[in-house]
């Protein structure tokens, strides 16, 4: 595993979570990150990513106005701010990364991590 995610977690309808993904072996700083997020039975989908450079963010039309995505270069990671959280929200998210250029289709990404679970109960 080359990147770690962390932070899911059980929450309330109306909570805020926030998830990391780190690198622990490499530098952040030529990489583009994304979140995905995955159900059972459903295919993986794009949440959000933060490209390289300029460090713009693109974000998912479910997610667009409470979720927030940001880095940090000096300690490379990547952060999530999910708030305004609903049940539908609950899936496994993994954190992606590839060189330069961010995508929105998990095939566009070679480097993952190993998915933490988030749970919204109403």
């Amino acid at each position: 595993v080359q990147l770690q995610a962390s932070g899911g977690g059980s929450v309330q309808a109306g909570d805020s979570l926030r998830l990391s993904c780190a690198f622990p072996r490499r530098t952040l700083s030529n990489y583009s990150v994304a979140w995905f997020r995955q159900v059972p039975g459903k295919e993986r989908e794009f949440v959000a990513a933060v490209t390289w450079p300029p460090g713009d963010s693109k974000y998912g039309d479910s997610v667009k106005g409470r979720f927030t995505i940001s880095r940090t270069n000096a300690r490379k990671t990547v952060h999530l701010q999910m708030d305004s959280l609903r049940p539908e929200d609950t899936a496994v998210y993994y954190c992606a990364a590839r060189k330069y250029a961010a995508g929105i289709a998990p095939s566009d990404y070679g480097l993952w991590g190993q998915g933490t679970q988030v749970t919204v109960s109403s």
